[in-house]
């Protein structure tokens, strides 16, 4: 019991440094009422915001970039690398409660906008915006979203873990986004901003368990009121709006009013529980496996029969043949034996991808394998970029060991080549170089996804101090053995390939390979790049890791099988088509995300696009590295072909 203590301990120092050990289940905080405060129970409820997003922009803002109200001396918590990564700002807000002690249309602040002045007015300009934008508020409370619930289609009810600053009456009257929940936003050009929330705090009664109560959920309710009675607000009277044209004194009153319900049949460890199930689309989960799983069997069948049958027929042949005494000519793949481990073209350029693909496969199963044990679940913020990083920074070894081994085996004579040591980083400085042009644009656009310098230096001291020396050690490993032998020896003069048919040539070969793997991923892609683009959050990692084994099973089958069929039509060119055979999924994953940009997103800004298609390449090649790399070695292994004198 000891030791797996230890051990949670320590992967909570990993995945979240510099913050206090968290994970769901593990850490749960008491609350009392005011004057039954003991170190274990405390009364003050914090609640802390974080960047405001939209899904018609890429582009986030910390809180502070709004002229919204906020903390004169602010304290920020700690934010892990992921947090950071992925553009989060976590601040204190002026929102201060007393556990179980009500509220009604408290004033928070108020904000004076004059169009006359430049200054007031580009903030005011910048917050219609944003409104226009739909830009979304991200409130945290006890480390758990403050969620807007509203019914949706067929009267179900969806909890959203964000709700909008405004929104706006086109000029010709037509609502748009959430101005359609109250019927007095009537004028046209004319925008209407929540300045107003009312806050529900359900919490749970800790039975036999501790002292205190614990906080299950949080929601509120957005409204807008231009309140009656400026000087002691009682959130009443018509909603505040903000005419697009006007010119003048603007004045806007921020109020909150908070409660609290007890919540008996919540527990705390599955208070996330009504904000996933209220997702959309969740029942397709299952649908998509079992239509992968079903793709997987048929085409396991038909490998496995087609192989099997054949190969044992080829096999029977040889022998019967090799038992005669006038041998008749050899046919079929038994042809291209002395060819099939000649040195590809570009084998250095294989080997560096070949390398990064292990990388890039390793840090994917043990981030999925973690993240299944719930170790990077949403409660968990930044833990799942965090982790990755980490790992890929640890697993240069390997990287390095798997590309100079194969290097290697090209060619004997080999013994140590440290260009392949600096070429092994191309994939890197791909990624890098795309990684710090969108930084400029985020830089540019005063983004909070935008990398602090400070942070950005960090990455490549990592990148440096650790990967490449653990890089530059599995090199001089994989120098240091033996070559790998091959069971056949290779001809002196390569053996003509003939004329192939279309089906046979390289390019319609691959092209067909990476069909059937994406039909297995293409509905799990969809929640992804929703989780990504339109900030829903992904947590069912389960099916996630059934679909990445299911990928990578069916890439295997397709791959071989392909390969196979070369080989019998005499090409013996196989190394760079068993890895752009499945590799060509990525093209495919290219496609569909230009699809998905045009059909499910609304952004809009040159801005954004490029930022969409930047980080999509980058997924793209990551993806490539990953499917490419694992098919290539299961390619590898099946190239053992007999000795031409058995």
């Amino acid at each position: 019991m000891a030791s797996s203590a230890l051990l949670v301990l320590l992967l909570a120092a990993i995945l979240r440094p510099g913050a206090a050990f968290y994970l769901p289940g593990l850490a749960p905080v008491s609350f009392c009422e005011q004057g039954k405060e003991t170190p274990e129970c405390k009364s003050d409820i914090e609640l802390f915001v974080n960047r405001l997003d939209s899904v018609e922009s890429v582009l986030p803002y910390e809180y502070a970039a709004f002229d919204f109200c906020q903390v004169e001396k602010e304290k920020r918590p700690s934010e892990n690398l992921g947090q950071v990564l992925f553009g989060e700002r976590i601040e204190q807000s002026p929102y201060r409660f007393k556990f179980k002690e009500s509220k009604k249309c408290e004033e928070v602040c108020t904000k004076t906008y004059t169009t006359t002045d430049t200054q007031s007015k580009q903030k005011l300009e910048f917050l219609k915006k944003s409104m226009l934008l739909n830009y979304q508020h991200h409130w945290i409370v006890d480390n758990m979203p403050v969620t807007w619930c509203y019914e949706v289609e067929d009267k179900k009810k969806f909890c959203n873990p964000g709700f909008p600053i405004g929104c706006y009456m086109t000029e010709e009257g037509h609502p748009k986004d959430a101005c359609v929940i109250n019927s007095e936003f009537h004028e046209k050009d004319t925008f209407y901003i929540f300045n107003h929330v009312d806050i529900t705090i359900y919490y749970h009664v800790v039975e036999n368990e501790g002292q205190g109560s614990r906080l299950v959920a949080a929601k509120l309710e957005p409204r807008s009121f231009k309140h009656t009675h400026p000087d002691k607000p009682d959130c009443s009277g018509p909603p505040m709006e903000i005419k697009n044209t006007y010119i003048g004194e603007i004045k806007i009153k921020y109020t909150y009013s908070v409660s609290f319900e007890e919540q008996k049949e919540i527990r705390w460890a599955s208070r996330w529980d009504y904000i996933l199930e209220s997702m959309p689309h969740t029942h397709i989960q299952w649908f998509s496996i079992m239509n992968s799983l079903v793709i997987v069997l048929f085409l396991s069948g038909m490998v496995a029969m087609i192989m099997l049958r054949t190969l044992h027929k080829d096999i029977a042949r040889y022998n019967q043949i090799d038992s005669m005494e006038d041998a008749q000519e050899e046919f079929g793949w038994k042809l291209v034996h002395g060819d099939i481990f000649r040195p590809p073209r570009k084998g250095m350029l294989l080997s560096v991808f070949l390398g990064s693909g292990t990388q890039i496969l390793i840090m994917t199963f043990i981030t999925l394998f973690f993240a299944c044990l719930g170790f990077l679940s949403p409660a968990n913020r930044g833990a799942l970029m965090t982790c990755a990083v980490v790992l890929w920074v640890l697993l240069g070894t390997p990287a390095g060991y798997v590309a100079s081994r194969f290097y290697k085996s090209l060619s004997p004579k080999h013994t140590y080549d440290p260009t392949i040591c600096v070429v092994f980083f191309l994939p890197f400085r791909i990624v890098f170089a795309d990684f710090f042009l969108m930084n400029l644009i985020l830089w540019g656009e005063g983004s909070s996804a935008a990398i602090p310098f400070g942070t950005l230096v960090a990455i490549l001291a990592l990148w440096f101090c650790i990967s490449v020396p653990l890089t530059f050690i599995g090199a001089y490993f994989g120098f240091k053995k033996n070559a790998i032998e091959h069971p056949v020896r290779t001809n002196q003069i390569p053996r003509q390939i003939p004329e192939q048919s279309f089906y046979t040539k390289p390019l319609p070969g691959i092209i067909m390979g990476g069909i059937l793997p994406f039909g297995c991923i293409f509905i799990q892609l969809f929640f992804i790049l929703n989780s990504i683009w339109s900030h829903q959050m992904y947590y069912m990692f389960g099916f996630l890791f059934l679909v990445f084994i299911i990928l990578v099973i069916t890439c295997s089958e397709a791959t071989i099988l392909l390969c196979y069929f070369h080989l019998c039509a005499e090409d013996y060119h196989w190394q760079w088509r068993s890895f752009l055979t499945s590799g060509f999924t990525a093209v495919y994953f290219l496609i569909y995300a230009i699809h998905y940009f045009y059909s499910k997103l609304q952004i809009t800004g040159t801005a954004s696009t490029i930022l969409y298609f930047g980080y999509t390449m980058i997924m793209v090649l990551i993806f490539f590295l990953f499917t490419g790399k694992f098919l290539f070695c299961t390619v590898m292994k099946h190239t053992d072909l007999p000795d031409s004198s058995h």
